[in-house]
Formats: structure tokens, C-alpha cells, sequence
């Protein structure tokens, strides 16, 4: 990972706002070649959530409650747990709803695309070892499920209503049993 990277992650698990002309001056570069190096901003905070999600997809699975509907569901809440308690993460969606939304919940989002494959991954591996009967083709149920977890992580953001993961973990139950 580049050291623009490494700074950007630093500041942005610390609660700090990733400016791009801030991180340019700390670095000593202009922003013409911190663009060059790391793209935009939106590209930049992207792949630090993403470096933040798929650490916790790893530790994720292999920690779920048993395998099948109920490790899968136990898969999802986890995520949404995850995100839920994660003061960065919070910080972030507090201060900067609108671009945390677009970042994570639409395809052009790395998040939501690497995580749907992730799951789509680990549905395959539940059918092909006979432990899932998945009610949609594979991709569609993965894109499915990321988007119930989304529903249950940005609870606040879009209802009012507080982020709750059993609610998560009971709504991929019902649709997986």
C-alpha cells in the first residue's frame, strides 16, 4: 500500500476528515500527483472502506455459527455488526452521509461490488457443498443480501430509526429458510 494510502486510512480511523489539499501538504506532494497516485477522493475513501471491509469478511466466516442458512445469516449480521460499531465507520456516515451512501451502496461503489462478490463466493462454496438451497440464482441472492445488510447499517441515516443487526440477522433467515 502507498503512503498516501497509509495516511489516508491513519486519519481516517482516528475520526479525522480525509481532505485531499491537507494530505497533499503533509505528504509533500501536490494534489496533481496525489491524484495521480490515488485518484480521487470518493475512489481514495472507497478503497480505505474496503480495506476496512475485507478485514472484517476475513475474520467474518470462519467465526460464524455453524454453515448454511444460519452461518449465512450469522455471516451478515456479523457485517452489520461490524460496521455498526465501528466509531470510524459511524464518524464517517455521521459527517458525511450523502458521500458515505453513494460510496457503499451504489455499483459504482468498490465496497458494495467487492462485497456482493465475496458473498456470492461464499453462497457458492454453502451450495456446493449441499448446505444451501438458495432461493434466487447465486449473484442475485448475494446482491440480495448486501443490500438487506445495507438496509440495517444505514438504518439511521435513511429512517431515523437505530442500526440494529438481529434485525439483519432475522430478515436473512426468513428469506433463506
Amino acid at each position: 500500500m502507498s503512503q498516501e494510502f497509509e495516511r489516508a486510512r491513519e486519519w481516517f480511523l482516528s475520526g479525522r476528515r480525509v481532505d485531499m489539499g491537507e494530505l497533499a501538504e503533509e505528504l509533500s506532494i501536490s494534489r496533481a500527483t496525489l491524484h495521480r497516485r490515488v485518484g480521487s477522493r470518493d475512489r481514495l475513501l472507497g478503497e480505505i472502506l474496503w480495506s476496512l471491509s475485507s478485514a472484517s469478511i476475513a475474520r467474518l466466516w470462519p467465526s460464524c455459527v455453524g454453515r448454511g442458512a444460519a452461518g449465512v445469516a450469522d455471516f451478515v449480521s456479523g457485517y452489520v455488526r461490524f460496521a455498526n460499531d465501528s466509531p470510524p465507520f459511524r464518524d464517517f456516515l455521521r459527517r458525511e452521509p450523502e458521500r458515505a451512501l453513494r460510496l457503499l451502496t451504489t455499483r459504482a461503489s468498490v465496497c458494495q461490488q467487492r462485497t456482493t462478490s465475496k458473498l456470492e463466493e461464499l453462497l457458492a462454496a454453502e451450495v456446493a457443498a449441499g448446505r444451501l438451497d438458495p432461493p434466487l440464482p447465486v449473484p442475485d441472492l448475494a446482491y440480495l443480501l448486501v443490500r438487506i445488510g445495507e438496509s440495517f447499517v444505514y438504518t439511521d441515516v435513511i429512517t431515523g430509526d437505530a442500526p440494529d443487526a438481529a434485525k439483519a440477522h432475522a430478515a436473512v433467515t426468513a428469506l433463506l429458510t
